[in-house]
């Protein structure tokens, strides 16, 4: 009999490139999400790549008595929790927005989980839990750091909150995957980034500027002690990171207590390698300026992958030049996105 996955915020970039993974691999996939980032285009696309159109309730997670009525109507083995406002700039402007969103969507998402006799949860976590103070690369053994933002600091109290749920109940298990930097797209083109306004990634930025939606990217900084001088970031190929997705649900279900694992390659790539390598590989200009330092901004930081693959099986895969053709296959191939 087949496990059903749930993914909460499974219409959205991450979650639903690891629908397709899911879906491939043998499970059933039910999503969650109110589509405030995301659109229902997406899972009616998983569908087309798989197959197999994932059975979708458009709810807020943090609505208990919407969520309660998901878990009764389907038998839940594992969730796998995206849902969350995700913006680092608009999380300094709006931090009260975000905590009581992502944190009581956690809390609701648990109390559910109780109620419907679900023990297993993969959290969508980020490497921005390591904080300034940490040295290269990160590891899981290092302390969770000062997190330079709200959205941070969200990520990492759902990271305390679950450790804390899984000490006190020993039936449950739960597995934080800290990311790096995913960039993009199925290599259909039919599922890809798309975010809402103006782009606070520097991959989709670029794409956006190749199809002719902006008219310049702006690299935030050209004088750090990198060397070329901007920053360099452990970027990630999605679909790699669908399938690291697949093999800690696979985990979760064996074992109890928690366990963190780093989602990245190990290989760090400064803005501008990622620049000409979108250049390089699609034949294609990228207009761009080089300007003042973003706040909040690291010079770099990469991450060693070595536990994931020791303990999971699992590997990046996908090259540099692969995340930049994917990416602009589903950007020239949707302009504007998913219709809005």
């Amino acid at each position: 009999m087949k496990k059903t996955i749930l993914l909460t915020g499974g219409a959205g970039y991450i979650g639903s490139h690891t629908a397709v993974a899911l879906i491939e691999s043998g499970y059933d996939v039910v999503i969650a999400d109110n589509l405030c980032n995301s659109s229902k285009q997406a899972v009616e696309r998983v569908g087309k790549i798989t197959g197999t159109t994932p059975k979708f309730y458009e709810i807020d997670v943090r609505d208990k008595e919407s969520l309660s009525k998901v878990f009764e109507e389907n038998n839940i083995d594992s969730v796998i929790h995206f849902a969350g406002l995700k913006a680092v700039g608009e999380s300094v402007k709006k931090p009260v927005a975000y905590y009581r969103n992502n944190l009581d969507a956690t809390l609701t998402l648990l109390e559910c989980m109780e109620k419907g006799n679900c023990n297993n949860i993969v959290f969508s976590s980020s490497a921005t839990v390591y904080g300034e103070e940490n040295p290269i690369p990160y590891e899981e053994t290092m302390p969770r750091g000062a997190c330079s933002s709200p959205y941070g600091w969200t990520k990492a109290f759902t990271e305390q909150i679950l450790i804390d749920a899984s000490k006190a109940d020993p039936e449950l298990s739960v597995v934080l995957l800290r990311y790096f930097n995913p960039i993009g797209a199925h290599s259909s083109g039919l599922i890809g980034e798309d975010p809402n306004g103006i782009p606070n990634n520097l991959m989709p930025y670029i794409s956006q500027v190749a199809v002719g939606k902006r008219d310049s990217l702006t690299v935030f900084g050209g004088d750090y002690d990198t060397p070329d001088g901007t920053c360099r970031r452990d970027f990630i190929h999605v679909c790699d990171l669908a399938e690291g997705h697949v093999k800690a649900v696979g985990y979760c279900e064996e074992h109890k207590g928690s366990e963190i694992f780093n989602l990245g390659t190990g290989t760090p790539y400064s803005v501008l390698e990622i620049i000409n390598a979108f250049e390089k590989v699609n034949d294609i200009k990228i207009n761009y300026t080089i300007g003042n330092r973003r706040e909040g901004d690291l010079p770099q930081f990469w991450a060693n992958a070595e536990k994931a693959q020791n303990i999971l099986g699992w590997s990046a895969k996908k090259t540099i030049d692969d995340m930049c053709k994917d990416t602009w296959k589903w950007q020239s191939t949707n302009p504007d996105g998913y219709e809005k």
